[in-house]
């Protein structure tokens, strides 16, 4: 290559580095950020493709259960094959995605994994494309690549489904998650996060991000299940501990803890009073009444 060539390759290549960087930045900030709706800039300031990319669920939002999806066995199923007896951790994703998706499903796998409940147990994962050129072969793909860091216990606890853009669009919009479409390089733009809902279907709580506490995953999921699973000392910690929607974590319920302390401290005070005025009349009586 002449040294002309060779200098307009590196100029067209260097070209491309602000609008790589743009694109890498954004997603790391879509990846990290707390709930969009409170942390996000001005819309103005944002990429055009970026523009519109919401992950804002409404706690106690109801999912269309009807929906039919397809599984990565190909079968047909409604959405609601799912619910009706445990909580269930939705994650929004697409099986091509080439960063964020898969950091998503590596982060809640991992979070689980110190988690000690057993999906298919105590608890279902669905993970549903948002593309509708998705397939059962690529949703099966995912899975086997996913579930070498699963315990062998808990893959049949993890579905992988897809279906078409009607489905799809009925229930992103009925949990608050919009995304764009970049023609240019076939890729989604989207937030990261996942949802706990009740085993009837609701929205209880959500975690934004990659990367989720196992010890609020735990609470989340005790949470959802109104108490049907976990154990009385995690019954115990959901009394000490609140969910703020606001920060999406939970965090120690200190007005609740101080209430109880101080009906604790009282209720005492007044069991000592009586022991006191119980051995006072003892030492009045007479040795006869004794």
């Amino acid at each position: 290559m002449s040294a002309a060539g060779k200098h307009a390759h590196r100029t067209a290549r260097h070209s491309r580095l602000p609008d790589l960087s743009l694109r890498v930045c954004s997603l790391l900030f879509l990846a990290t950020c707390g709930p969009l709706s409170a942390q996000a800039p001005p819309e103005g300031a944002l990429p055009p493709l970026l523009q519109g990319v919401q992950f804002q669920p409404r706690l106690g939002a109801a999912v269309p259960l009807e929906v039919g999806f397809r599984d990565e066995h190909g079968r047909r199923v409604p959405l609601g094959e799912f619910f009706g007896a445990k909580p269930v951790i939705v994650a929004f994703v697409y099986y091509s995605c080439p960063m964020l998706c898969d950091q998503v499903l590596r982060g809640l796998a991992r979070s689980l994994r110190a988690v000690s409940l057993d999906s298919g147990e105590d608890y279902e994962v669905v993970a549903i494309s948002f593309d509708p050129r998705d397939t059962e072969a690529a949703a099966r793909a995912k899975r086997d690549d996913l579930g070498h860091g699963l315990p062998r216990k808990a893959r049949s606890g993890w579905h992988f489904l897809t279906s078409g853009e009607r489905e799809i669009d009925a229930l992103t919009q009925s949990l608050g998650f919009r995304y764009s479409y970049d023609a240019a390089s076939r890729t989604f733009a989207h937030a990261g996060g996942i949802l706990v809902l009740t085993p009837h279907g609701t929205v209880s709580r959500y975690f934004p991000g990659i990367d989720y506490s196992s010890r609020d995953l735990r609470l989340a999921l005790i949470d959802a299940s109104n108490g049907k699973i976990g154990t009385v000392l995690d019954r115990l910690l959901l009394f000490c501990y609140e969910y703020d929607p606001a920060t999406a974590r939970y965090s120690a319920a200190v007005f609740r803890v101080v209430r109880s302390g101080g009906i604790l401290s009282v209720a005492g005070l007044a069991v000592l009073l009586l022991l006191l005025r119980r051995r006072d009349a003892c030492r009045r009586m007479t040795p006869g009444e004794q």
